[in-house]
C-alpha cells in the first residue's frame, strides 16, 4: 500500500515538474514583446482599435423596393413554371391506410394459417425452445 501512494505521489509531482519547465517565456518577456509589437503598430492598442461591426440598415422605401423586387421575381418563377403555385402545390403524404377490424382478423387467421402449415412441413420446430 505504502509503494502505491509513494508510486503516485511520484507521478503527480513529476507532472506538476513538468508543466513549470514547458513554459519557454516568462511573463516579462512576453509582455516586453507585446509592447515593442504595439510601439511598432503591429498590434492596435486598446480596444477602441477594434472596429465595431456595422450593421446595413434599410429605409422602409429601400425594404419596399427589395421587396418588390423579390415578389416579382418569384411571380416570373412561378409563371415560368419553376415553382408550383400555391400551398396545395408541395407534395403532400398520403395517409397511412388503415385496415378495417375484417382485413385484421383476415390477415391474422392468414398468418397463423401459413405458420400452421409451416409446423406441420417441420420447417418450424413445434412448441418454445425446442
Amino acid at each position: 500500500m505504502k509503494k502505491v501512494a509513494l508510486a503516485t505521489a511520484l507521478v503527480l509531482s513529476s507532472a506538476f515538474a513538468l508543466s513549470a519547465y514547458a513554459q519557454e517565456k516568462s511573463r516579462p518577456e512576453v509582455k516586453a514583446e507585446t509592447a515593442s509589437a504595439v510601439k511598432a503598430g503591429a498590434i492596435p492598442k486598446g480596444e477602441a482599435a477594434t472596429p465595431a461591426p456595422t450593421t446595413a440598415k434599410m429605409t422602409p422605401e429601400e425594404a419596399a423596393a427589395a421587396r418588390a423586387k423579390r415578389k416579382g421575381e418569384t411571380a416570373t418563377a412561378v409563371k415560368a413554371g419553376d415553382v408550383p403555385k400555391g400551398e396545395g402545390a408541395t407534395a403532400k403524404a398520403e395517409p397511412s391506410k388503415k385496415m378495417t377490424k375484417e382485413e385484421a382478423a383476415a390477415a391474422r387467421a392468414k398468418r397463423k394459417a401459413e405458420t400452421a402449415a409451416a409446423v406441420k412441413a417441420g420447417a418450424i420446430p413445434k412448441g418454445e425452445g425446442k
